[in-house]
């Protein structure tokens, strides 16, 4: 554990993307206890702020704010980027932890509705943040841009179509960015990254609550999720750009 000053982010700035959520308050209680200043956002102005509010008291004191941003609108998303920058003098890190899920029992069943969906939210919002935040990132000397992906991306299930091709797009969407500090970084090797961690799904203390006979199996916790994602940073720009760390077993 870091904490704070002597941390292995001190100083870095960090934001973070869907930061509401259960992965997304894990992300910034360790990110901030890494040392890190950490901006959340999320379209749920309460959840956010409750996120934030147990981040700060959790890392005792650690700069943790929120904005309400939306990242369907691609300005709204670019003014977010330049006020963090403006803020704080730089950008060193955006995670992208906008999450949702839609399926259906079959592929005959699958329902265009959940593509409209799922397009916005796991799609959109990853072009928006990236688009916004590439340039920041690449004046950082530690920029990273870590998308949050599924295993389903390289390996669909039949009632999974929509959901698979959503995040499929954003794989490939996060590795053409990566292809951009890959040759920004020319002869010498790219000093920001993007990547990609691969989970087969999430899980957190209150699903165990609501579910104490299910094993999960195959399952990562959001706080181990949190744990890879501040390692992102411990690795060099070289050793993550462009890759998929994979958190489960490669289907």
């Amino acid at each position: 554990m870091g904490n704070g000053a002597n941390g292995a982010l001190s100083g870095a700035v960090i934001a973070v993307a869907g930061a509401g959520g259960p992965a997304g308050r894990a992300a910034l209680l360790r990110l901030a206890e890494a040392g890190a200043t950490v901006i959340g956002a999320d379209n749920d102005p309460e959840r956010l702020s409750e996120a934030v509010d147990a981040a700060r008291y959790a890392a005792g004191g650690a700069t943790v704010t929120g904005d309400t941003v939306d990242l369907l609108d691609l300005q709204s998303t670019r003014d977010w980027a330049a006020h963090i920058e403006k803020d704080f003098g730089r950008v060193d890190g955006l995670v992208h932890l906008v999450g949702g899920w839609r399926g259906s029992e079959t592929f005959t069943k699958t329902s265009l509705d959940d593509w409209d969906f799922l397009e916005m939210l796991l799609i959109r919002t990853v072009q928006h943040t990236s688009l916004a935040f590439h340039e920041a990132l690449q004046r950082s000397d530690r920029g990273r841009y870590v998308l949050i992906s599924a295993a389903g991306a390289s390996k669909p299930t039949a009632g999974n179509a929509a959901y698979s091709a959503a995040k499929a797009a954003a794989e490939a969407w996060t590795l053409a960015m990566g292809d951009y500090f890959r040759k920004a970084g020319g002869t010498e090797g790219p000093t920001s990254a993007a990547t990609i961690l691969v989970v087969k799904a999430l899980v957190h203390d209150a699903m165990r609550a609501e579910r104490p006979n299910a094993k999960f199996a195959g399952f990562t916790d959001v706080k181990d999720l949190a744990e890879a994602v501040e390692g992102v940073w411990s690795k060099s720009a070289a050793e993550v750009n462009g890759n998929r760390l994979w958190l489960t077993e490669k289907p």
